[in-house]
Order: C-alpha cells, then structure tokens, then sequence
C-alpha cells in the first residue's frame, strides 16, 4: 500500500462497503468518526474519510491513535477526537485481523474518549480462527469482536478470503494463472484447511 494508485483503490473499496445499501436499522448508516488505528490505519482512513466525501457525499470526521502518548501539542494517546461530551458514534478500519488485537485497543480507545463503536471494516477477512472455545468449537477473531460491539453484522469485510481463492480458482481455470499465482492458491488452501472457519 505504498503509492496512490493502490491506496485510492483501497479506499474505494472500503467506502463503498461502508456505503453498501442495508437495513434502516444498519449501524453503518449514522456514524460521526472513522477511526484508524496507528500506523496502517491511519493512512486507510484518511484516505477513505476523502473518498467517502469526495465520491459519496458522506461527511465524517478523522480519528486515530498514537503508540506512544504526546506530552505536548494536542497530547495523549488519540489525535482528531472533537472536542465536547457528544457520544461520538465510531467506525474502526482495519487491513487483515489476525488476533483482532489492533481493533480491540481501538475500541478501547474509542471508549475511553466517550465514542461509541457501532462497527468495523476489515479489508480482508481470513476466515480463520483464532481460538477453540469450552466447547471445542472454532472462534474467529471476526466472532469476538462482534460480540464485543453487541451482535453479528458489526464486522464488515471489502473481502473475504474465499472471494481471493474463488478468484484464482477462475483464473486457473482460465487458464490465465502463472506460476506464482497457482502456488499462492495452493498455499491458500492448505492454510485454510488448517486454520479455516465458516464466517
């Protein structure tokens, strides 16, 4: 994600999933702060806070966290955050989720601030998980977080990964994969038999 073309694609894709049509009661239609936590987030949400205006007419406010807290200037660990007692209503962006570590430390920034995170938007979902539970059932990091922000529906992918194997799949048929290509599909689908759940 390092030039402008790849970055205004990504934050195309990641505002029109934010802008999807959905329910009157979808928790993406109202929120006031896209939230990108530090470092890549930062620059996904800029990004796409421009898209969202610039293509969508849809204003929102910039957020995001620092590692290390400012002792000077704005100070602290969050920078962008409106001033006053308002209830902010949040949306986190994030690239892969792996354990969902960075969002969780979002959303606990977030709600330190006094915010409200009504959801968040993963480029990429794995489709992996993360832990067995009691049980001895799968939990993907997607799961939990879900269940953290209050029920199914909060975690929105741009793609998942059976949208990428899908997606070599056709082009290998095609004929049109080369060699790298056919490797990462095979890599893919082994990972996903290790580490794959049903989302």
């Amino acid at each position: 994600m390092s030039d402008g073309t790849i970055l205004h694609t990504i934050a195309r894709a990641y505002a029109a999933t934010l802008c999807a049509p959905a329910s009157p009661n979808d928790p993406f239609n109202d929120f006031d702060i896209l939230f990108g936590p530090a470092y890549k987030g930062i620059s996904l949400a800029a990004c796409t806070a421009l898209v969202l205006s610039s293509i969508h007419g849809r204003e929102v406010r910039l957020a995001y966290d620092r590692k290390e807290a400012k002792d000077h200037g704005e100070g602290g660990n969050i920078v962008g955050w409106p001033a006053g007692g308002d209830k902010w209503r949040v949306v986190i962006l994030d690239d892969v989720m792996t354990t969902g570590l960075a969002a969780s430390t979002a959303i606990k920034h977030v709600t330190r601030q006094g915010g409200e995170v009504v959801g968040v938007v993963q480029l990429l979902d794995r489709e992996e998980f993360s832990e067995v539970d009691e049980q001895g059932r799968k939990v993907s990091s997607v799961m939990k977080l879900e269940r953290l922000l209050g029920g199914k529906g909060r975690v929105r992918s741009v793609l998942k990964m059976r949208d990428l194997v899908k997606w070599l799949e056709e082009k290998e048929a095609r004929g049109e994969a080369g060699e790298e290509q056919r490797r990462s599909l095979q890599a893919m689908r082994e990972y996903r038999d290790t580490y794959g759940i049903q989302s």
